[in-house]
């Protein structure tokens, strides 16, 4: 039940905060980070979602009742207790804040920051129409860390491909907010597919489109390579099919969506390596 709970078997979710934060690293690093940051990184991305899994299914645990795709969760249906929920979360937090000490000060800092966003966003959906805004603060602050981790400050160009990331956080939880949006409708959730309305498949792929153009024009003279612009033609190509699975609003549709937007992420990230490695 507790690997249920941290969702070890939809791997997805994690990935989707991996490669924006790799690639964050290569930037910074103008080309291969070293093993240690990329084990850094990777386990921390890992830990931290999981401990984010752990913190939003007790915040939710009242509304995930009434929603088909989250009535079997764990800690709904007391499978595992908030007590044994939010002790996992603390633990899985304290061993990703351990990888933490052993890079910088500037990184430790920051991290506070993350962690603080990473617990407001469960509590966002109640208040605020766009909570996908939210989650894309706590899903790229992975970016300024890394920045941090390399460079022992946070450049603006970290908080522009931040911006960016933001972007494309809210054109994929938002083909999520999709596949829920009747029942979010009867128990008052807030989302940006409920927001947007019928305008919900221009939003997403609107900030498909932002979130590629600020990443091309922000690594302009960074990572710019033929390989770079090919992974970029390759990455808005899997946006416009994601547009396409999205067009009728189907519950199965929009999930495969949202679960295919880990392999948009490894496409630019991997144009960003590979831009890197030519050089």
């Amino acid at each position: 039940m507790y690997l249920q709970l941290i969702r070890w078997n939809r791997p997805a979710g994690w990935l989707l905060l991996l490669w924006p934060t790799l690639s964050a690293l290569w930037v910074a690093a103008h080309g291969f980070p070293g093993w240690h940051l990329i084990t850094v990184f990777t386990l921390g991305t890992f830990l931290m979602r999981s401990a984010g899994c752990c913190v939003n299914d007790v915040a939710d645990r009242e509304f995930d009742r009434h929603v088909k795709r989250t009535a079997g969760r764990p800690v709904t249906t007391g499978a595992v207790s908030v007590k044994e929920a939010l002790g996992l979360g603390a633990l899985l937090a304290l061993l990703a804040f351990g990888l933490v000490l052993t890079t910088n000060a500037a990184t430790i800092a920051w991290s506070f920051a993350a962690l603080a966003v990473t617990l407001m966003y469960p509590y966002a959906k109640r208040y605020v129409s766009m909570p996908q805004a939210v989650l894309g603060v706590a899903f790229s602050f992975g970016i300024p860390m890394a920045f941090a981790a390399v460079q022992s400050r946070v450049p603006l160009l970290a908080w522009v491909l931040l911006l960016g990331n933001l972007f494309w956080v809210i054109a994929y939880d938002t083909e999520y907010a999709m596949v829920d949006r009747d029942d979010d409708l009867k128990i008052g959730m807030k989302t940006s597919a409920i927001t947007l309305g019928r305008f919900d498949v221009a939003g997403v792929m609107l900030s498909y489109l932002i979130f590629i153009s600020i990443w091309v024009v922000a690594l302009m003279d960074r990572a710019q390579s033929a390989i770079y612009l090919i992974a970029i033609g390759v990455a808005l190509l899997q946006a416009l099919w994601h547009g396409w699975l999205i067009r009728k609003r189907q519950r199965d549709d929009c999930f495969r969506a949202f679960r295919l937007n880990h392999w948009l992420g490894f496409t630019v990230f991997a144009g960003i390596a590979l831009s890197y490695a030519v050089r």
